[in-house]
């Protein structure tokens, strides 16, 4: 039996694929998108007969108290108020989940074509179930999602991959869900809006704006690379990667190298740095109003939270109303990368966020809200806005969405770019360069690296 490392690396290279060609697989979802029926029509707090906004309590939720509230959060360091703001409460951890399965001798990835009422095209594509807490325990009165029993008993199969990560931490406030891949023996059925794709398909999609969701993302970046065991074959693994010097971080150079200094960094913040938050009214925090249309900022923000009636075709419930964040532009995503010696680096760097669970985690290296874009503010900064404006060095570039369920419309950036390696002469403290077998390492673990590193992780390719 082939190792499982090896077949992700066959699946990662084939793009033309056994089951459905790419064309294919693009040519269902722009059919998906086209055929699918979706409002979404923003209205007002008062017109709707489920959610309101709770004067004494200082939030806006739901009759029954159930699946997320808008709350206001504080921050203080050193007890000092440092950032307020309108945030999600969802305390519950929901499944992102993947099945994968091996036809004939070409690992597979099980994907939907999902709808979400804040996506800008309506249908992307997510993983096999992507369902809050408070969707696959039915409280809404619908279907449970498909395919929810492969992961309530996911002991039964190959677990490859099972870590509860982290949320946006600008958004929402200390939210996680679990990222998990399993590995499924038996035949599945394939209902109407799924379709087995290979890695590379995936990946190769992730060149088209908006089309892979990011809850697909932070799954796929989790595939583990450093739980096997390596031996004289697996030097054979690097015929498959056209940048070699990617084979020689995933598979010859080592974890050990890198962590010492990364926890390093991590624990001196979080032990000296004085940070606490917590949940207030709404009515409690700076700059911010709340009225029937919704949450504004009375300063430039980076978003506002707005009341939507919404009606979509083929969900578990097809018309209700709810809150959704909406940007106020495009973020910027970026992830810079050298050769080190033969060996491909990333360079990532500390980011305290006001809704992060335990205080701080490693994000990309450039994370500019619509208000921070184009604005560097060191040098490392300076040289990625110095490349993009001349277009040097650009590996993937693409218009990726935020999350369609909570988010409206909202998309960012994302950049992956080469800089030489001798570039950065000095490198602020709060970054690092790290190996790609680092960033596998730590992905296995939850809360160290933020959704937005490893959104970008997932678009790395051979």
């Amino acid at each position: 039996m082939e190792n499982f490392t090896e077949l992700v690396l066959k699946s990662w290279q084939n793009i033309d694929g056994n089951v459905h060609t790419y064309q294919e697989i693009l040519s269902w979802i722009n059919d998906k998108i086209d055929q699918t029926a979706v409002s979404v029509e923003e209205t007002q707090l008062s017109q709707s007969a489920n959610w309101f906004f709770d004067k004494s309590k200082g939030t806006i939720h739901n009759q029954n108290n159930s699946f997320f509230s808008v709350v206001g959060v504080k921050k203080l360091v050193n007890d000092e108020i440092v950032a307020e703001q309108p945030m999600i409460l969802q305390p519950e951890i929901g499944y992102l989940g993947i099945i994968v399965s091996e036809i004939d001798g070409v690992l597979y990835f099980l994907m939907q074509a999902k709808i979400e009422p804040g996506n800008i095209n309506s249908v992307q594509i997510s993983p096999t179930i992507q369902a809050t807490k408070s969707n696959f325990t039915a409280k809404h009165g619908g279907k449970k999602p498909a395919y929810l029993e492969y992961f309530l008993n996911a002991k039964q199969h190959n677990v490859i991959y099972d870590q509860i990560q982290s949320e946006q931490s600008s958004r929402f406030y200390q939210k996680r869900n679990r990222n998990i891949i399993i590995k499924v023996d038996d035949d599945v059925e394939v209902l109407d809006s799924f379709r087995w794709m290979t890695l590379g398909q995936i990946k190769k999609m992730m060149d088209e704006d908006n089309l892979i969701n990011m809850d697909t993302r932070t799954v796929l970046s989790g595939l583990p690379f450093v739980t096997d065991t390596l031996t004289n074959e697996s030097n054979d693994w690097l015929k498959y990667f056209k940048d070699q010097s990617l084979g020689q971080s995933i598979f010859t150079s080592a974890p050990s190298d890198y962590l010492p200094k990364l926890f390093q960094k991590l624990n001196d913040f979080k032990m000296f740095k004085e940070t606490q938050t917590h949940i207030t009214s709404l009515l409690d925090i700076a700059d911010w109003e709340v009225a029937d249309s919704g949450i504004s900022s009375q300063q430039k923000a980076d978003f506002s939270v707005r009341q939507y009636q919404i009606s979509i075709d083929g969900r578990e419930i097809t018309s209700w109303d709810q809150p959704l964040f909406v940007a106020e532009g495009i973020a910027e995503l970026a992830l810079l990368t050298r050769n080190h010696n033969g060996v491909r680096e990333f360079l990532i760097k500390l980011q305290p966020e006001i809704g992060t669970l335990d205080s701080v985690e490693y994000r990309p290296t450039i994370q500019w809200e619509t208000t921070k874009r184009g604005k560097p503010v060191d040098d490392v900064e300076k040289i990625y806005a110095n490349q993009l404006s001349l277009n040097q060095g650009i590996i993937r570039k693409t218009l990726l969405s935020e999350e369609g369920g909570r988010f409206y419309h909202e998309q960012n950036l994302n950049v992956i770019m080469e800089v030489d390696d001798n570039a950065i002469q000095n490198l602020p403290d709060e970054y690092l360069w790290v190996n790609y077998s680092t960033l596998n390492y730590v992905i296995q673990v939850n809360n160290i690296l933020n959704i937005q590193l490893r959104n970008l992780i997932s678009m790395i390719d051979l």
